[in-house]
């Protein structure tokens, strides 16, 4: 396949119709590595803010099992988008997310920043270090996928395009950042576990790494010092010498889509897998466009009886 014969036939496309298709192609097949760059640096991203930063620093998971924890976030987007998010899987992952969501008191602006970073900061990476920029059709895509998405977990005041979700990224951002001990010590956890994905002798260069692709707003944020200036302009110049590289590789078969290397499930893992422990002692509940009896007919349980 032609390097560029996939991006021809998603610009045929028409998102509203086709973007669940679109995204899978993006993560699947033309930005695997990257889209999962972006996700990382969402992350990050999140602990910019000490109200969402000192829930996870309280609930210590990314110390207990940081791999896990990082894992399971990344996996379960992957499981409500891989047979089509409204199917009886897909529909089953976002009851699952709402069950671990569920034992927190969580306000839906935080909800919408979480969700806008998935967005946001996979789409602002791939423009910046990707092999080619993100065409029309596979912004809104990234878009779509993200606003069903917050309808399956019930927040309100979704946006609908890449444009409103990028606008309310960036306000909350400049309201909410603000420096905490907590965004700090989840910060840390999360870059021990990025970093420990390196032989020992290369983790703390790699640690580094990552945070000379942060800026300046966040690292202040989170407490970090900015690395040198010609640490920063070395890691610039080697991802964008990987994306000519990346670009003068042939596209990839259909056949071999990329997955993510989950590194706490080596044999592969089933949804019951993902999320702390304590999840599934938890009921789940009808997602919003759903009855108790949709959900039981979906889940192969009976539903509870009336009142």
């Amino acid at each position: 396949m032609g390097r560029y014969s996939r991006l021809r036939r998603i610009r045929r496309l028409d998102p509203q119709q086709d973007f669940e298709r679109i995204y899978r192609w993006i993560i699947h097949y033309e930005f695997p590595r990257d889209y999962l760059h972006g996700t990382s640096i969402a992350f990050l991203r999140d602990y910019g803010v000490p109200r969402i930063s000192r829930l996870l620093d309280h609930t210590q998971e990314f110390e207990r099992a940081g791999q896990k924890r990082y894992d399971d976030t990344v996996l379960i987007t992957y499981e409500m988008v891989r047979a089509g998010m409204d199917s009886e899987h897909g529909r089953a992952a976002a009851r699952h997310l709402n069950r671990i969501h569920g034992r927190y008191r969580i306000a839906d602006e935080d909800f919408r920043y979480v969700l806008a970073t998935t967005v946001v900061g996979p789409k602002r990476w791939i423009d910046r270090y990707g092999w080619r920029r993100l065409c029309e059709q596979e912004t809104e895509s990234l878009a779509l996928v993200g606003r069903r998405m917050g309808e399956l977990m019930g927040i309100s005041g979704v946006p609908d395009t890449y444009a409103a979700f990028e606008r309310m990224h960036d306000d909350y951002e400049r309201e909410m950042f603000a420096y905490d001990p907590a965004n700090r010590r989840v910060a840390a956890a999360t870059l021990r576990i990025m970093a420990a994905w390196y032989p020992a002798p290369a983790r703390r260069l790699a640690s580094r790494t990552a945070l000379a692709v942060l800026d300046e707003p966040l690292l202040e944020a989170l407490g970090f010092e900015p690395e040198p200036r010609w640490l920063r302009a070395a890691v610039h110049r080697a991802l964008r010498v990987r994306a000519v590289l990346i670009r003068l590789l042939p596209g990839r078969p259909e056949r071999f889509p990329r997955t993510p290397r989950a590194r706490t499930y080596p044999f592969g893992w089933t949804l019951d897998d993902l999320g702390p422990h304590w999840a599934h002692s938890r009921p789940t509940t009808p997602l919003q466009d759903e009855t108790p009896s949709e959900q039981g007919r979906a889940t192969g349980q009976l539903s509870p009886p009336s009142p």
